[in-house]
């Protein structure tokens, strides 16, 4: 079973994972909901200070999403461990990966955009700072029957691994990252998207081969417009840029705008 999101408004999104359905906050659903059934819903997440999970989940369930198997599980965030927007990136650059292809991806959470690659024949680096997601990762891997593929599992800070990996003399075909507004590094390194993206794009285009095939980047970052991306991108690089809304799709309701992405292939 897959995801669906039913419905949006009030500030608040109506999805189903499965056979769950959840309410979670939207901040930018600013509209009127469109459906009268959303306490049907199995389980609702609030923020509240008194808020959280209510109602049951199981610990862990699995949906499949663009054919790659998630492993899902309620966090104290309210995440569980799908961005189903981040497959517009992960399906355009699929199709541009090459049997035997060197990509990296950076901040790459639960492994979507991995498990992609890997099963498009690609030799991929995984990087995240947060132990806990790549060992989540790999339980991805497992669940697709990838695991025995060539990815490298990485646990640490994207800026200082970029640099090493610039030393060490290896470089990429693609590279896709999806950086956060804040972050910290394994070792506690801060990350802030502001200060820190015109650097890591920079060290992107450093990494990559004689003969690259794309970067992508994607945001969640407020401010952070089509034409901010489209205006950093053309900064670093030279080549065909395409900008545009990471969107939530609705089946037969409205679309939720939920960050901005961009995306580099060369003339």
């Amino acid at each position: 079973m897959q995801y669906v999101l039913l419905d949006s408004g009030n500030q608040k999104k109506f999805e189903r994972f499965g056979k769950y359905s959840i309410v979670r906050p939207c901040s930018q659903a600013l509209w009127k909901p469109l459906l009268s059934n959303w306490k049907e819903a199995d389980v609702s997440f609030s923020r509240d200070d008194e808020g959280g999970w209510d109602g049951r989940l199981p610990n862990s369930w699995v949906i499949e999403h663009d054919g790659i198997k998630f492993k899902l599980a309620p966090t104290d965030f309210g995440h569980l461990g799908i961005f189903p927007e981040h497959e517009v990136l992960w399906g355009w650059a699929e199709r541009l990966v090459k049997k035997g292809s060197s990509i990296l991806n950076l901040f790459a959470y639960s492994g979507g955009a991995t498990l992609a690659f890997a099963r498009a024949g690609a030799e991929v680096c995984h990087l995240d700072a947060s132990q806990g997601m790549v060992k989540w990762a790999r339980e991805n891997a497992a669940l697709n029957g990838l695991e025995d593929r060539p990815i490298r599992w990485i646990v640490d800070d994207a800026m200082r691994f970029l640099q090493r990996e610039l030393r060490r003399g290896r470089r990429y075909d693609g590279i896709l990252l999806d950086p956060p507004s804040f972050g910290r590094g394994a070792k506690g390194e801060v990350f802030k998207i502001e200060r820190d993206i015109i650097p890591l794009l920079k060290l992107c285009k450093q990494l990559l081969s004689d003969k690259p095939l794309f970067v992508a980047c994607s945001n969640h970052t407020n401010g952070m417009t089509p034409t901010v991306m489209q205006y950093l991108m053309e900064d670093v690089f030279t080549g065909d840029i395409d900008t545009g809304e990471l969107l939530l799709k609705s089946e037969k309701g409205r679309d939720i705008p939920t960050g901005t992405y961009a995306r580099w292939t060369p003339c």
